[in-house]
């Protein structure tokens, strides 16, 4: 008789974190979330147990978890080889497999073959989010080789949900197109980018707990729908109920200039054209497919701030921004 397989997962109400919670529950799993607690607009899956802990002390982890052990742990908030290693030192002995959430952007950028396997080399020299990263997993490289530490690595690349606009800017992008004003696209706008529903993300995350080929390895969790910027934004704006954006392509570097809070992130992820082959991850999930194209995903988002005027937050800073790249690159200005 098969037993129920019992799951940890550290966060559980975030963007990915809260749509693979409630497939583990729906998929049976007995799931325990860790967190701080506090405001979510997710959430906690009936049938959850919650338990309120703060991860980065790992005193509050352990009174709060005692001497229990888990079949799996799945950390989605650890960003750092000190978060990694800690993770390291509470579950060794009390897990059948340890799940860490790196990111997709770890990968060699620019990549200089596409589409992305999972050995294309892990080199991201513009953003220390995806150094960091590399380096948890290089942590966990050595602690499986030279311990057997069960660690199975997860990398994904852009998820969203409803509350996620893709575009740099969020809601001050849509609320640009309702209103008729350009919107600043990178580059050419051609460049192909892969967007991954987190329900989509979670069908294939919850067919590798418990999976004994997945320990010891890596593997990339993405959509098979690859899009240009411009298709992202022309979706976006259909959703909003604007017939055509009006676009003004900007130089990534320019951009960075203007808004550093921005420039890691397009400079080390989204200005590179990045397509993934899923086989992968298929051949130990194989009922695995993404169902849910941006299209549909882009006007769940519209509907989801339409919902609540308080959501629709406009950022002057960003707008003033914004102006200045339009005046300084649109074409055919006055």
């Amino acid at each position: 008789m098969a037993t129920t397989l019992k799951a940890l997962f550290i966060g559980g109400t975030g963007i990915i974190s809260s749509a693979c919670s409630q497939r583990a529950v729906e998929a049976g799993l007995d799931v325990t979330l860790l967190n701080r607690g506090g405001t979510t607009t997710r959430p906690v899956p009936e049938g959850a147990r919650v338990l309120h802990a703060d991860v980065r002390d790992p005193g509050s982890v352990r009174a709060a978890l005692g001497d229990e052990e888990f079949d799996v742990v799945a950390d989605f908030v650890a960003f750092t080889p000190e978060h990694v290693a800690s993770d390291v030192e509470l579950f060794r002995g009390r897990t059948g497999q340890y799940v860490f959430i790196s990111s997709a952007s770890a990968y060699q950028t620019p990549p200089a073959r596409l589409p992305v396997v999972e050995s294309t080399p892990l080199r991201n020299p513009f953003w220390q989010y995806s150094r960091d990263k590399i380096a948890c997993e290089g942590l966990l490289v050595r602690a499986y080789r030279e311990d057997g530490f069960p660690a199975t690595i997860v990398r994904p690349s852009h998820t969203y949900d409803r509350t996620l606009v893709p575009l740099d800017g969020g809601w001050t992008v849509v609320d640009r197109m309702r209103r008729g004003v350009p919107v600043v696209i990178h580059g050419d706008g051609t460049s192909l980018w892969t967007l991954t529903h987190h329900t989509d993300f979670a069908k294939a995350f919850t067919g590798l707990l418990g999976h004994p080929a997945a320990v010891g390895d890596a593997f990339h969790i993405t959509s098979d729908e690859a899009l240009t910027w411009n298709r992202i934004a022309a979706d976006l704006a259909a959703a909003a109920g604007v017939a055509e954006p009006r676009i003004v392509h900007v130089p990534s570097e320019a951009i960075a200039a203007a808004d550093p809070e921005a420039g890691p992130g397009l400079l080390g992820d989204k200005s590179h054209s990045m397509v993934f082959d899923n086989s992968k991850v298929k051949a130990l999930v194989p009922d695995y497919v993404a169902t849910v194209p941006f299209s549909a995903g882009a006007r769940e988002i519209v509907d989801w701030y339409d919902g609540d005027p308080a959501r629709r937050v406009v950022d002057d800073r960003l707008n003033g921004i914004l102006d200045g790249l339009v005046e300084r690159y649109a074409v055919g200005r006055a």
